[in-house]
């Protein structure tokens, strides 16, 4: 046995190793002169850099060599025969993947990987919807709508109460002395100022911090008066605060925020790579949120599986807001920082998995 792997290691140091990569930014893309370049002098990126630097720690010489279909690797169920760079693994065409290719239980089955040497997860990308202008309501903006409601009805209340507390203190009840004097008989009954429109009146002079030209006389109304004026300072002070943040910025309002808003509606499609472990996530998956978008994918027409990543980049481009793309949360970033910036993530990962450098079962290179 150990006669074999020294030969094995032998035989690798001895020839060319055949690295199997995919074309995908930032990972592997070609030089602007690359038409002027040859062999692996024509490729830049992070799996270019990665696949030198192995090359240099075991000290051999590789060939990069782009998967001929183009897809990472899957297994076709009524087939059963692997394509993409686990196919070029297994098959014996390539020696060594070294790509954005995730570890995930079914390929470690027929191929070897290494450690993760980058950690991400599935993530959704959506059009960058346009940033809205403020309009006519817009002042309504820094407080949500169940906080206006809330307010409307203090109103209300905090009005009825006073109302209902300076009808029974008889401390409301009053005569001035021209009231007195008019009458020499008798003197007439009492006025009391806080009918129901002179409470709604005081209520909303206070809200409003401009006051009014009445003023409860008893304790209870006093108090009533004291607990809405400290409710209003309050309310006031917060909506000031963020007013101006509210009225200058403009706002970006996203249609999705994560894969339960997408499962729940119909009017955005989404999809995957149509040969991927994205796929294989969904088809395998048995939480009842990604099952139901499983079942959507896969019975939707027209079909919401792309070939390539920028192939579905570039339907979310043109779909006008009206289609997802699920990918990788790195390739997502990355995307949303590269002009023309009208993309975007939203929400959070939906897994936890990681890239891995990829050899055949029982390899040297291992």
């Amino acid at each position: 046995m150990d006669q074999q792997v020294t030969n094995e290691s032998s035989s690798v140091e001895n020839r060319t190793i055949v690295v199997t990569t995919i074309m995908e930014a930032p990972y592997v893309m070609y030089k602007k002169n690359y038409m002027q370049l040859d062999g692996n002098d024509r490729y830049e990126g992070y799996c270019v850099d990665l696949a030198s630097e192995i090359a240099k720690h075991v000290g051999i010489k590789y060939k990069l060599s782009i998967v001929p279909d183009g897809k990472y690797g899957a297994r076709d169920p009524e087939t059963k025969t692997w394509n993409g760079m686990v196919g070029e693994l297994v098959y014996g065409r390539a020696d060594i993947a070294v790509a954005p290719l995730t570890i995930t239980l079914v390929r470690e089955e027929v191929i070897d990987f290494s450690k993760p040497f980058m950690s991400l997860g599935i993530s959704i990308m959506i059009k960058k919807p346009q940033k809205s202008k403020p309009g006519v309501f817009s002042f309504l903006d820094p407080l949500a709508y169940e906080i206006w409601m809330c307010i409307v009805f203090a109103y209300i209340g905090v009005s009825v109460v006073l109302f209902l507390v300076s009808r029974f203190s008889p401390y409301e009840w009053h005569l001035d002395e021209n009231d007195e004097a008019k009458d020499p008989q008798g003197p007439p009954d009492p006025p009391n100022d806080f009918g129901i429109f002179n409470s709604l009146w005081f209520s909303l002079g206070a809200f409003m911090q401009q006051g009014c030209d009445i003023s409860p006389r008893s304790l209870s109304g006093r108090i009533v008066g004291g607990v809405w004026w400290f409710f209003t300072l309050i309310i006031i002070s917060s909506y000031t605060a963020n007013l101006a943040a509210f009225l200058t910025v403009e706002r970006m309002v996203s249609p999705i925020e994560s894969a339960e808003d997408l499962a729940k509606q119909t009017e955005i499609a989404y999809g995957t790579l149509d040969s991927g472990s994205t796929k294989e996530f969904f088809r395998r998956s048995k939480i009842a949120v990604y099952e139901k978008m499983w079942s959507y994918m896969k019975s939707a027409e027209p079909s919401v599986f792309v070939k390539t990543t920028p192939d579905g980049v570039s339907r979310v481009r043109k779909s006008k807001g009206k289609f997802a793309f699920l990918l990788e949360s790195t390739m997502n970033e990355y995307i949303e920082q590269r002009k023309p910036c009208d993309t975007m993530k939203v929400g959070g990962n939906l897994d936890s998995k990681g890239y891995g450098v990829a050899t055949p079962k029982g390899s040297a290179l291992g």
